[in-house]
Formats: structure tokens, sequence, C-alpha cells
């Protein structure tokens, strides 16, 4: 029988949605903390893009490896604030950080407008831009990590994810529509104010947790009763330790945290060639400028919707009922299909099909299932190892694409050929997928089966 204050509407839509009546208030909350982050992204994506362009196209490489320089610089110490402070303030400190970044540059584009000053402030505004996305959205996956227990995040990641999903279309929004009213600096400052919008979100599910006593889980994975059942207080606000370097030593000495590593990278690595051979069948199918813009406009909102229906009614199914490991498959299952069939007919209306479908699976399927792999893991690992995989392992791979592909060009191979490489690539990628999700289930197990023994012997001390 559902509590008095269960209203219908909420009852109808946890039925649709896959969730429980008494979690629709905290996968709202964290909803809402991750459509706050992609909407401060989104809306300052479009003017490093500008500044990328305006530092001279042929640059563009360059600027991603310093972006991985700096992605190895920041980790640290990122890692060594995490040694220091419970999770609520090195969070809210991290945003922060970033909140006053966006200050200094939005006085830096105000006062420097030209010459090659102003090119040099583009640039390391790329650099920063590309390690503020990776970041801000790792340290948002740690945190539900770290509140949602295994079970519950199989059905609820993918339902906050459309959270993102829309901040995206929203603050892609604001600069479309105010970029011939505002300047880009002026921009900046709605990502000041989304930043904190998300930081008011973290501090609302900190103490929600902070105040409920730890959820034990049954042998369905069911969580106890009390409302918004999550992680609760006691390990959640105790200052994790460590050292700086602990993350990358722990990634390491893992195989399971190196396997999710290689997850991460064959999955970039496939994504930038894919997004060179679109440069290149788009090219050769369209003439104009408005032509092509008006296609990847298109492209964009058929990933866009088919993502959103998917995290609204089908990600959180699919996880109960194929579970992690095969769910964790279909995205290199369809890459290696894609990739073949790219091979064999590198026509436009094959590649759309293959990009539609695996950025809308990523989006939806992928990187929801992703990050249920670091629920099963110590809070140490969730925060400092999943930062240096999210962050440097992920701009390695995009390293590692850019410039294979061209190597693979000079030779003389055309979109076909380059397509094929990526074959036995997703084949490997499928191997680890598969491997990475029979062993999360083992740590699942593992981790369950210690708190049904102690909550067994709890009840018949009880019963005592």
């Amino acid at each position: 029988m559902s509590p008095p204050s269960d209203s219908a509407p909420r009852r109808a839509a946890a039925r649709l949605t896959g969730t429980r009546p008494e979690e629709v208030g905290l996968v709202l909350l964290s909803a809402l903390y991750f459509f706050f982050i992609l909407s401060a992204y989104y809306v300052i994506r479009p003017i490093r893009e500008e500044m990328a362009v305006a530092g001279g196209v042929e640059n563009i490489p360059w600027l991603f490896t310093g972006t991985l320089m700096a992605m190895l610089l920041v980790h640290p110490i990122f890692a060594a604030v995490v040694s220091r402070w419970t999770r609520r303030r090195f969070v809210t400190l991290t945003y922060r950080f970033f909140m006053l970044n966006l200050l200094v540059y939005f006085v830096l584009l105000r006062v420097v407008t030209d010459g090659a000053a102003a090119v040099w402030i583009g640039r390391t505004f790329f650099v920063w831009i590309s390690v503020f996305n990776l970041f801000v959205v790792s340290v948002f996956w740690s945190f539900m990590t770290d509140i949602f227990r295994e079970r519950q995040s199989r059905r609820l990641f993918g339902l906050i994810g459309v959270g993102g999903t829309v901040g995206g279309i929203v603050g892609s929004s604001i600069t479309a529509f105010l970029a011939g009213f505002l300047s880009p600096a002026t921009l900046l400052l709605f990502s000041v104010l989304l930043l904190e919008g998300a930081v008011l979100c973290l501090k609302a599910l900190d103490s929600r947790c902070a105040s409920r006593p730890a959820a034990a889980e049954d042998s369905g994975g069911a969580i106890d009763s009390h409302p918004d059942a999550a992680r609760g207080g006691g390990e959640m606000e105790e200052v994790i330790g460590g050292s700086a370097l602990e993350g990358i030593r722990r990634v390491l000495a893992s195989p399971y945290l190196l396997g999710i590593g290689a997850f991460m990278l064959l999955f970039t690595i496939g994504s930038t060639f894919l997004y060179n051979i679109q440069a290149e069948i788009i090219s050769r199918t369209f003439a104009t400028s408005a032509e092509r813009t008006s296609v990847f406009a298109r492209i964009d909102l058929t990933v866009g919707l088919l993502t959103l229906f998917t995290q609204l009614f089908l990600t959180g199914r699919i996880l109960k009922w194929l579970g992690v490991r095969l769910a964790l498959g279909i995205l290199p299952v369809l890459s290696v299909l894609g990739f073949l069939a790219l091979g064999a007919a590198p026509v436009f209306a094959v590649f759309v099909a293959f990009q539609v479908l695996r950025r809308a699976g990523n989006f939806a399927l992928a990187v929801p299932t992703r990050e249920v792999l670091y629920t099963v893991l110590p809070r140490r690992d969730k925060y400092k190892a999943k930062n240096f995989n999210d962050l440097f392992v992920y701009r390695a791979g995009d390293q590692i694409g850019v410039w294979s592909f061209a190597g693979l060009g000079a030779f003389g191979l055309g979109s076909s050929a380059l397509a094929l490489t990526m074959v036995p690539l997703a084949g490997l990628w499928l191997m680890i997928a598969l491997w990475l999700g029979k062993k999360q289930a083992a740590l699942a197990r593992g981790r369950t089966t210690p708190r049904l023994r102690a909550a067994s012997a709890g009840g018949r001390r009880s019963a005592g």
C-alpha cells in the first residue's frame, strides 16, 4: 500500500519510468543537478568552438594535446582536495573554482578584444573548457555513484540522464538566441549562475542523504522503505583520505579499473575516427555551408529526441532485463556492425544511421551503464580513480584517434578502409565490455552478501 503522501500522478510517473514512488523526489533533484551542469557547459561550448577556429584550424590538434597535459596536471590537485575534505566541501569547492575561472575569463574577454593576446586567451579558453566539461560531469557521476546503491543505479541512472539531455538543449538555445545580442564574455555569466544552481542541488542532495540512516538491500535488491532511500549518513560524511596520486596508482593496480579505462579509450578512438569520416562524407555530399549546417542540426535533433525517449522509458528496463554485462555490450556490437557497413558503403545514408544510433546509444545507455560499474567500488575509487579515467584516459583516446587517423590517411587510406580499421578495435571493445559486466556482477554479489548476513544477524539479535 502506498504511503498517504503519494499522489496519483506521482505513482503513475513511477510506473511509467520504472522508479519507485519514494524515489521520485531524489531522482528529480539529481536530474535537476545534471540539468544545471550540462546547461552551463553548452552555453559556453559554441564560444570555445569559435575561438578554436579563430586561433587557426591547423592548430586544433595541438589544443587537444594541451588539454591532455592539463588533465594530467589537474587530476592530482583534485585528488589532493578529495583526500582532505568531506564530499560536500570538495564537490562544492570544485564547482566554485570553475565559477571563479569563468569570472576571470569574463574580465579578460572584456579587456582584451583583438591582437595576438586575444588569440592566446582563446586558446587557453579552449583548453580550460575542455577540462571543465569532463571535470564537472565526472564529479557529478562520482556523486551519483556515491549516493545510489548498485541496483538503484541500474534503474535510475538513465532517467537522471534526462536532466543532462534537456540541459544541453536549453544551454545551446541560450547561446543560439542571445549570441546576436550579448557578447561572448556576457554569456559566461549565464554559466556562472547555472553552476551555482548545481551547487544548491548537490547541497540539497547531500543533506537529504546525510539525514537518512544507511539503507539495506534485500536479496532482490530492494531498498528499505524510508523515503528517497539512498546511501545514508555516516561513511558518506567521512573524509576519504589517501594521497594525491592514489587514483592513478589504483587504476594501474586494478584490472577492473584498467578495463574501465580501456573501455573508455576504445570508445573515444572510435568516436574520433567517425568524426573525421563524417567530415569527408558530408563535404562531398553537400556543396554549401547552409546545407551542411542544416544536416548537422537535423542529426543533433534526431540524436537528442532518440536519447530523451530512450532515457525516459527504456534505459532502466534494458539494464533490468539484460543486466549490466549485455547492456554494456550493445554499443560495441552496434559499432562493429556500423563500421562494417561504412566500410562496405561509405555513403551519407549509412553514415547518418550509424552516427545517430551510436551517439544516442552512448548518451542513453553506454554512459549510465558505465557509471554503474563504479557503484561496486570503494569511495576513493569513485572520486579519484574514476576522475583519472574520465579525464586523462578519455583525452588520451582523443589524441590516439586524431593522430592515428591522420597517419593512416597519409598512407592513402580512404573512408572505407579507415572505417574497416575500426572493426577489430570495436571487437576488442566488445570483449572488454563483456568481461567488465561479468566482473561487476561478481563484485556486486560480494558487496551484497555481507550486508545481508549482517542484517540477518541483527534481526536474530532483535528477536532474541
